[in-house]
């Protein structure tokens, strides 16, 4: 179900009712990045992987988002290997049989072309992640202790992210996936890549309902407030569906003012390794049911993934790996 986020009368009417659409609740596992090394509960492997998909989907998810890691790096690193997606794509739909497949293309913080970049869209993900452009990005990668392996010391990244995004290339992402009937997920980091969202729209590379991700407080994206994210919401095109982002300790109350306002939301080690100040979370599992209990309370009901995928506009059959 898509409405208008920015009609207040409809807003008020769906509350009234008791009408807000049922939750879409997005699990991203492990992410590209920081791993064990900051929290021993991320999953890295594709069985690890699979398994708390599967723990996160019995609680409540209906979208997993999954970042390949490279197994010759000791996980350490993001994979390029359409096998290696497909190996956990298939892991996955074996657990969860209708789980909605999410692929990253962002792999992860490094110097990947456009082309490796989408090199996971090979593995036939049913949503996969479209950067609607770059950011500066800054972070500290700790050393990996050993039993660990794949980063000898601390490593402070300090560069563009992704390093080969433009207007040209958010088209070339776009076309890919409507030759290849993937949505995109349109990952929006500050109101300014809009731009380039109008620009697809004008160029009809994308279909609705178009999938938005807000995500709110990476480095140098847009500042992770309540007023940041309804001048967001004034953007979006009509027939849309948002979710919403919160980094680390702003993935709790972003996730919670969505969840009021008819939103979506995403959680998972991905995004925030803390449970609560100072306490790591156990799992992604952990963080869904967090949500899934203030949605209740908030007379949210969670989306099945069936719910999801009419919502999405995605077929009803999931697909097969």
């Amino acid at each position: 179900m898509a409405w208008n986020y920015n009609d207040p009368r409809e807003y008020l009417r769906l509350v009234r009712a008791g009408e807000l659409p049922p939750l879409i609740i997005s699990v991203a596992l492990t992410g590209g990045v920081h791993g064990k090394e900051v929290n021993p509960n991320l999953p890295e492997t594709p069985e690890e992987q699979a398994q708390q998909a599967y723990e996160a989907y019995k609680a409540g998810a209906s979208i997993v988002h999954i970042h390949a890691r490279d197994p010759k790096k000791g996980y350490a690193s993001p994979s390029i290997d359409p096998e290696d997606y497909r190996k956990i794509n298939k892991k996955i739909r074996e657990l969860c049989p209708d789980i909605i497949i999410n692929n990253t293309t962002g792999g992860g913080l490094g110097q990947l072309t456009t082309e490796e970049r989408m090199r996971s869209l090979e593995a036939d993900p049913e949503i996969a992640s479209l950067n609607m452009g770059p950011l500066a990005w800054k972070m500290l990668l700790k050393k990996r202790e050993p039993p660990l392996s794949g980063r000898p010391e601390d490593i402070m990244m300090d560069s563009v992210w992704p390093p080969t995004f433009s207007w040209r290339e958010t088209e070339l992402y776009a076309q890919r996936m409507l030759e290849k009937n993937i949505k995109p997920e349109l990952e929006v980091y500050h109101q300014g890549q809009f731009q380039l969202v109008y620009n697809l729209l004008e160029k009809n590379l994308i279909r609705p309902p178009f999938l938005f991700q807000f995500v709110m407080g990476a480095p140098s994206a847009v500042l992770p407030t309540p007023q940041n994210l309804m001048s967001m919401l004034y953007h979006v095109p009509p027939n849309s569906v948002v979710s919403v982002i919160g980094i680390g300790a702003f993935q709790l109350p972003l996730a919670t003012i969505a969840i009021a306002m008819g939103l979506h939301v995403r959680v998972g080690l991905e995004d925030n390794i803390f449970y609560r100040k100072g306490e790591l979370a156990k799992s992604n599992a952990q963080l869904v049911e967090r949500i899934v209990r203030i949605a209740k309370e908030l007379d949210r009901p969670i989306a099945t993934p069936a719910q999801a995928r009419e919502m999405l506009g995605l077929p009803k059959e999931p697909k097969k790996y």
